[in-house]
């Protein structure tokens, strides 16, 4: 019977408490943690119309990285604010082009940056064919040239062709990159690897590492607070398997 009493109450003490409550320490640290770093790299925006149909529909919300526009390269799907396209309202396209390029539509329905026709698995199924085409545009330094995945009804660069910029929106317009679609979840938005001869293409950014921390420490907190009554319940258990056993005896 003593020794039953030293060997615990079966509620949690012992080396396993003190795993436990660590377990759960550390997992309420990695889960606070990744909402904060969330917050502070990523904004989270409503995109109302449909002209990044398929990658993003119309009422899809999706989390956008907080870039510099220097650090925006082709292929990007970007926020920015330009008042000569929209007053006082962000917009979300897709770069195809970046300062000092040729961009122009089309060669075999596709469009061409510097001459090389681009591969873009990410539009409607079909919309190679249907791209209304448009004269060579040279992008000033500094500036970006933006589609819609949805060439068709997209208001994009396309439509701005006569302002005084070409169509071209300024890289310090953009305040953010858009990394996933969670909104439906459609998760992670696909590489566009159609630009990769043109440079180097962006480099995702902390979204899934961030995922990982909450998740990580939401496993962590749920599987440290279950230690207890789990605990509790065996020790009770094995206390009346050997209450039996000596009535018994």
């Amino acid at each position: 019977m003593g020794s039953a009493a030293r060997g615990g109450d079966g509620s949690g003490g012992g080396v396993g408490g003190v795993l436990s409550g660590i377990a759960v320490a550390l997992g309420l640290v990695l889960f606070l943690a990744g909402f904060g770093w969330a917050a502070l790299v990523y904004r989270p925006y409503a995109v109302p119309t449909a002209s990044m149909t398929p990658t993003i529909d119309a009422g899809d919300r999706v989390l956008a990285q907080r870039v510099d526009g220097a650090d925006v390269r082709r292929g990007d799907v970007v926020v920015f604010r330009d008042k000569s396209w929209v007053t006082n309202a962000d917009v979300v396209k897709r770069v195809v082009a970046v300062g000092g390029d040729k961009v122009a539509c089309c060669t075999d329905g596709k469009l061409t940056v510097n001459g090389k026709r681009i591969e873009e698995p990410y539009l409607p199924k079909g919309a190679q064919a249907e791209i209304q085409g448009f004269p060579t545009v040279v992008v000033p330094e500094g500036r970006l040239f933006l589609l819609g995945d949805e060439r068709q009804g997209s208001l994009d660069s396309t439509a701005h062709l006569t302002d005084a910029a070409g169509g071209t929106v300024a890289r310090s317009a953009v305040s953010a990159r858009v990394d996933s679609v969670i909104w439906p979840m459609k998760g992670m938005i696909a590489r566009p690897t159609g630009f990769e001869a043109l440079g180097e293409l962006s480099r995702p950014g902390p979204l899934r590492l961030i995922e990982l921390m909450i998740a990580g420490g939401a496993v962590l907190v749920l599987a440290g607070g279950a230690y207890g009554p789990i605990a509790a319940r065996l020790g009770r258990s094995r206390t009346r398997t050997g209450a039996e056993a000596v009535g018994a005896a």
